[in-house]
């Protein structure tokens, strides 16, 4: 599932594979922008800001992109078959050496470079900004104790909040603080919150099987998402996957009930 790491670990794949070089194909399958053609172009990096993609090219111009639920690019050699469907590819960029594919990705638009900035205005601190500093944190924690009686599940989703965390993490984070996912905003260490999202995405940001335990072996990455059939590596007990979050936009969450006192959905 595409949370901040994934994101800052396409743009640097996107960024190695691409980068400096002029593009020989560049097809954006997208219905506003079908006539637009990228040949031609130099791609000079990709910038992320949360969940969000911008691939940058000369003369202020940049293409944002969010990979959504579904979402993702996947690089291969110049004239080497693609394995995904053609019918998903929705961005198609391509050197003499490489190409890189963008499939069912989300929000596409054509953007100056210099705008970029503004178009995600709205959202928290990106725990990923290579800048992160005291005042990024101080701000995640502004936004954070905002609203003290919110769920503290939902509010470190909420990427106007901080940028960068879903589903996993948020389930993550919540175990590690040990709260249930539903405990209000103002029950919580918000501090150690955010200071746990940095954390754990930065650790793996670079790295294609998430690991929040410590320990890589199969079944024992992660401490509570994903474990339906399989006991809480703390206590032994069953893990319980719960929807957290208003009607028609509910997201699963997975807790232990108890290490993770508290109220329940």
């Amino acid at each position: 599932m595409p949370e901040g790491d994934t994101v800052y670990r396409t743009a640097a794949v996107l960024t190695d594979a691409l980068a400096g070089h002029v593009l020989v194909r560049g097809e954006l399958r997208h219905p506003r922008l079908s006539t637009v053609d990228l040949a031609g172009r130099v791609l000079r990096g990709v910038r992320t800001v949360g969940k969000h993609l911008f691939v940058r090219f000369d003369h202020d111009l940049s293409l944002r992109n969010h990979l959504g639920m579904d979402g993702s690019w996947r690089v291969y050699p110049a004239h080497a078959r693609w394995r995904l469907p053609a019918h998903q590819a929705r961005a198609v960029l391509a050197s003499d050496e490489r190409q890189a594919v963008g499939y069912l990705l989300r929000d596409m638009a054509l953007v100056p470079t210099s705008e970029e900035d503004g178009l995600v205005a709205h959202l928290g601190p990106d725990l990923l900004d290579p800048s992160w500093g005291p005042e990024h944190a101080r701000a995640a924690l502004a936004r954070l104790t905002a609203d003290p009686t919110r769920e503290i599940g939902q509010a470190i989703l909420d990427q106007r909040v901080m940028a960068g965390v879903g589903n996993v993490f948020k389930s993550e984070i919540c175990f590690l603080l040990g709260v249930s996912p539903w405990t209000p905003v103002s029950e919580v260490d918000v501090e150690r919150a955010v200071a746990l999202g940095r954390d754990l995405l930065d650790r793996n940001k670079m790295s294609v099987d998430r690991v929040t335990t410590g320990d890589h072996r199969p079944d024992r990455q992660l401490w509570v998402y994903g474990r339906r059939t399989t006991p809480c590596l703390v206590c032994g007990g069953r893990v319980l996957v719960g929807t957290q979050g208003p009607v028609a936009q509910e997201r699963v969450t997975y807790f232990c009930p108890r290490c993770q006192p508290g109220p329940r959905d």
